[in-house]
């Protein structure tokens, strides 16, 4: 279903988490349950995979995992904030020790002089922080956004699994 290299992330990803004893939450906007998706696709995952949060609506992330509107209000959706306040939400609205969010602009449409087509916000949250990375995937068509995307987070969720 997925490339070769996003399963072999995803891999990793699950080894990591077993040789932990932690499990994992997604909190996904534009990616659309996609990283849960790659996760979810490795067999033994059901040990660590929590849950996944597709929060695609603004209503979504303050219902789903208690981004409060007025951060959404004062930065935007598609904003550092929101991507750290969603992965903290998913941790406190799930079982999981590391989590991974994303929230971007995928195109075709959407975009804005200050936040283009292209624009996504990570952030992970674990054991050792929450840590915070913008990418602008300018020109390259929205699926091709959403796999990049889904790379990041996965790359990300190993960062905060070997953390520490």
């Amino acid at each position: 279903m997925f490339p070769d290299d996003i399963n072999a992330l995803a891999a990793t990803v699950i080894r990591l988490a077993i040789g932990r004893g932690l499990q994992v939450a997604t909190a996904e906007s534009c990616t659309g349950g996609l990283v849960a998706g790659a996760l979810t696709g490795v067999a033994g995952s059901s040990a660590v995979v929590d849950r996944g949060f597709v929060t695609y609506s603004n209503a979504a992330k303050t219902d789903l995992v208690a981004v409060p509107a007025a951060l959404i209000e004062a930065h935007g959706a598609v904003s550092e904030a929101v991507a750290r306040a969603m992965a903290t939400g998913a941790l406190a609205r799930s079982l999981a020790k590391v989590s991974v969010a994303v929230t971007g602009i995928a195109g075709p449409g959407g975009g804005a002089p200050d936040k283009p087509v292209g624009l996504v916000h990570f952030a992970a949250a674990g054991p050792d922080g929450v840590i915070h990375v913008e990418h602008r995937f300018g020109g390259i068509g929205r699926e091709a956004v959403r796999l990049a995307s889904v790379r990041v987070a996965l790359d990300l969720l190993i960062d905060r699994l070997q953390a520490g």
